[in-house]
Order: structure tokens, then sequence, then C-alpha cells
């Protein structure tokens, strides 16, 4: 295993080295028999729904409201949840959605959600939305959103039996949404780190007065009773409805920039504080944080309180919404510069200058397709976390797929090879009889590479970036008749299990940084995608989806 790791640094390839300290395999008949058993199989937690849009859902452009879009996901996305897990479910928090096409009336909604992962009380839930028009029998791809939605029960606690993905894309799916789970709770640290440590570029004081806007003008204030059509058998507010109020005032709020009907394309993660309930009183607040050339951010916040409590108020919910203006041939118009009110109104007009770069690093490096991403991507703070998550993502992705081809086997050391689009992988499998722990500590750190691996010439550690993620100089020998010797900067995530039968991860790919740049002492070589996946002896390796 040890020495033919190296030559996943060869330049243009995309590939996976994985070993499983465990003395079991599984046969390539049994999973061309789990793939047969596969055909016409349906997900168990999937849930469809299929709505005519009619006049009444739509808005001023006879298009279907964004509003009752949300209230449909949400409902579908809750009936997949509670099919798995048995009892009530509240949303939990909604990741990023973009909108990709808007829905005329007289078209179908198909909206399809089924459970990816189930941790110990929450799982994440994965939404599909298209459009259909029954007249011409087109089709169109709406969105795709992720929700977390949390199990609960009044008297027991909940503890949520695990997800078994069989297809591809489930596999693909589960194991990688123990990943989007970390991201979700460092996202607000993101943000403020992103304040503290970097320079956001802020023209503000540069923009001509005269032509702004004042940000008091766009701010939106509306109250909403709870009652129970808004409420699930529990009589908690339904996460869905409170959504669509919270883009109707900011829908609003953006009106009063433009002076035009605005159209939303982005919904930054909703995050459901704490719960409401039926009597309940919602304050809905909205305003125009910032302004760009196109868009614009609308920051809401939602506050709740009962009738003999008024004075104190629970907050709830936030959220941050980008709308853009279009003109008749579907481009987006020119928007007015906004003028925050000092103090928090510059505090928030510069926060959503630091949203838009993360929001754009984001869409970059997680929403794009594999191919679509260049072998390497400048290092920033504002996308270390994105970068991290795409680094371990891309790896177990690739694990996962159903495809790869057994090439060779030698003394228990398997090499199978998948072609994918313009990439070859390859990945290599075996049993070591070491601590998978001690493994993961050894394999982990890069600087100790050279010690048994010939491809490794030198290690120099550039940044420990945190406990899990560092970034690496490598220079190895001359290789396939060149002369100059290669050299590799490199990012290095490290993920323990995050539950039984979880392998541990060391994920590897090339970034590029302003003080390593390329040199004529090297040739510098880069990989998309590479490194280790090992589970423990004893693990349920039928979970993984490595198995073959």
């Amino acid at each position: 295993m040890i020495q033919n790791v190296g030559n996943h640094l060869r330049r243009g390839l995309a590939s996976v080295f994985s070993s499983r300290t465990s003395r079991k395999s599984a046969s390539r008949a049994g999973n061309d028999s789990a793939m047969a058993d596969g055909e016409g199989y349906r997900n168990p937690t999937e849930v469809q729904m299929s709505q005519l849009v009619l006049p009444c859902h739509t808005n001023q452009r006879g298009e279907l409201s964004v509003g009752q879009l949300l209230k449909w996901i949400d409902t579908t996305a809750c009936l997949s949840a509670e099919r798995h897990a048995g009892c009530p479910c509240v949303t939990a928090s909604m990741d990023d959605i973009y909108f990709e096409h808007t829905i005329s009336v007289g078209q179908v909604v198909n909206i399809k959600a089924k459970v990816n992962r189930a941790f110990n009380s929450s799982m994440e839930v994965g939404i599909q939305v298209a459009s259909e028009d029954l007249c011409s029998e087109k089709q169109w791809n709406v969105c795709k959103a992720l929700a977390t939605f949390v199990a609960h029960r009044e008297i027991t606690k909940v503890k949520l039996k695990q997800i078994t993905p069989r297809t591809e894309e489930e596999k693909m799916e589960h194991s990688v949404a123990a990943e989007r789970r970390r991201m979700r709770l460092v996202y607000a640290d993101t943000i403020k780190d992103l304040l503290a440590n970097c320079a956001i570029q802020d023209d503000l004081e540069s923009r001509d007065c005269s032509h702004m806007v004042p940000a008091e003008k766009t701010r939106v204030e509306s109250v909403e009773l709870v009652l129970p059509p808004h409420a699930n058998h529990q009589g908690n507010t339904f996460g869905g409805q409170i959504m669509a109020w919270m883009e109707n005032v900011a829908t609003i709020a953006a009106s009063r920039l433009c002076r035009a009907h605005p159209t939303l394309k982005a919904i930054e993660m909703f995050h459901f504080r704490g719960p409401s309930q039926v009597g309940d009183r919602l304050v809905l607040k909205a305003i125009v944080n910032n302004a760009f050339k196109h868009s614009m951010e609308v920051g809401v916040c939602v506050e709740a309180y009962r009738q003999q409590a008024e004075t104190h108020r629970r907050h709830i919910n936030s959220a941050f919404m980008t709308f853009v203006v279009l003109d008749a041939d579907d481009q987006p118009q020119l928007l007015p510069w906004i003028r925050p009110q000092p103090g928090d109104g510059e505090r928030r007009y510069r926060e959503a200058s630091a949203r838009k770069k993360i929001r754009l690093d984001r869409k970059y490096i997680v929403s794009c397709k594999q191919t679509e991403v260049p072998l390497s991507v400048p290092w920033d703070p504002s996308n270390q976390v994105y970068l991290s998550y795409n680094n371990v993502s891309s790896l177990r992705m690739l694990v996962a797929k159903d495809n790869w081809v057994l090439s060779s086997e030698i003394n228990q050391v398997r090499l199978y090879t998948l072609e994918d689009d313009k990439f070859l992988s390859f990945h290599m499998e075996m049993v070591v009889h070491v601590d998978a722990a001690q493994a993961f500590l050894l394999l982990s750190d890069l600087r100790r590479r050279p010690e048994w691996d010939k491809h490794y010439r030198s290690v120099e550690l550039v940044q420990q970036v945190d406990e899990d993620d560092a970034i690496y100089h490598v220079t190895s020998p001359a290789l396939g008749g060149h002369t100059k010797p290669q050299d590799f900067v490199i990012l290095a995530s490290r993920r323990k299990p995050c539950d039984n039968g979880d392998p541990y991860v060391i994920a590897l790919r090339s970034v590029t940084l302003p003080t390593h740049r390329e040199t004529p002492e090297y040739r510098r070589g880069e990989t998309l995608c590479s490194g280790f996946c090992f589970w423990r002896e004893g693990d349920q390796l039928t979970k993984e989806p490595l198995m073959k």
C-alpha cells in the first residue's frame, strides 16, 4: 500500500487511495447482485408532491410565489423525515437555495424529498424541485434544497435508526451529509472570522451620496398571528409558513429600493433558533442591507411573543435573501446604491459584502460540477471552510461511485480504475494490520511521508489552518523522463469517523498560494482529488460505498 500511493501526484489525474483495516472483503458478484436488487427500487423515505399552480398561488407577474413554493418544499420534506423517524419532526434549518427557473400559472410543480442521512435525533433531507408544462411536456429543474429536521417526542428521547444507502446516488449523498453538517455548524464563525481577519472591499465612502437611497426607506415591519391552519398537529408553526412570511416582507423591502417588482434568486441558510406555537404573534422585520451592481441583499428577522408578554420577544429565525430586477429580456438591471444608517446599518452593510464574497466562493467551489472546478483553487480565508468541505466530499463521492472496474489483483492488493468525463481515476484496496487511529495520525501528517514514500522528497508545512486542515509544499523527484523535479501545494483535510461504519478520511487537493508560486526550478504538479479512506476492523463494511 505505502509504496504505491505516491502515484496520485501525477498531473491531471483524479485519484483515490483507500485501505481497510479489516480482514473482510466483498466480492464483485455481491455488488452485481446488489445492483440487480436496486432495479425498480424506491427509497423508503421518499415522498413526492405534485401541485398545479393556480392564480391564487402566484405573484403580480403570474409566476408561482416563492413563499408558496417554500411551504410546499417544507411540507414534503417534513413528511419524508416523519416517515423515517416514525414520530413528529420540526424544521431546524434550510440550506442555501438557488432558484434556476420561475414557474408560471398553469404549470405543475413536482417536489421529491428523501432522507439522505440520519444522526442521533436529526436528519438531513434532500429536496429536488422541477416544473412541468402539461401542454408541451417540457420539464425544468427549479432548485435543490437540503433541510435539517429534528425528531421530537413529548415523553421519550428519540434515537433515530440509521439510513442504509443502496443506489450510487444515495451512497454519495449519505457519505457527504456528515461533512455538510459540519459546515453548517461553523457557518456563523466563518462570517465572524472573515470580518475580523480580512479586508472586505468597501467603496461606501467613495460613492456619490446624492444618488443613494437611505436604507431606512426600505425597512418593513409586519405582524402575523399564528392560527391552527399555520401549525402542525402538535401546535408548532410550520417552518415553511414562517419562511413564506419572511419572503413576503423581504420582497416588500426590495421593492422599496428598486421601485419595481424584484425576483428572488437565492436564499441564504434559514436557521430556526426556537419554536413558535398557535397563538404566538410573529413580528417580521426586513431591510435592504446592501445593494450591489445587479443584486441586493435583504435581511429578515423574526421574533415571537405571547399576547400577555409583548416585551419578552424571542428571536426565532433570521435569513438573508438576494433579489434582482429583470428587464423584458430577463436580464438583471442596474440598482441604486444604498446608504446605511450609522452603527448597526454600517455593520450590516459590511457583513452583506462578506456574505456575498462567501456566497460566490461557495457557489464556485461547492455548487459547480467537479469537472468545472480547476485543479488548483486559490486559497483564501473566505473560502477555506468550503474548500475543505469540497476536498473531503469530492473524495467521498468519488469513492462511492459504483462503476469502478477491477484492473488487477496481486498479493491481495486490488487496483480499480474509473474513466469518467476527462479524468482517469484509480484506487487501491488492501487489508493492513495497523490500528486505525494510529494509521490515521501517520498518514494525515504529510511531513512524515518521505520516511516511507520515495515519491515525496521533501514536505514543508506552509500553514496549519486548523486542527483538521493544513497546507503543505511537497517536492518529488523527476518522473517519466522529465529532467525537472515536481512540486505541489496541497491542502490536506482529515476527518475522523462521524458514526459506526464511517471511514477515517484524509483528502488531498491542490491549491494556489501567493507565497508559493510556480518557479523555474520545478514543474508544478496538481491533483484534483486524492487521499485515503480506511475502516476499522469490525465495522459494518456493507454500509460503505467503497465496498465492491
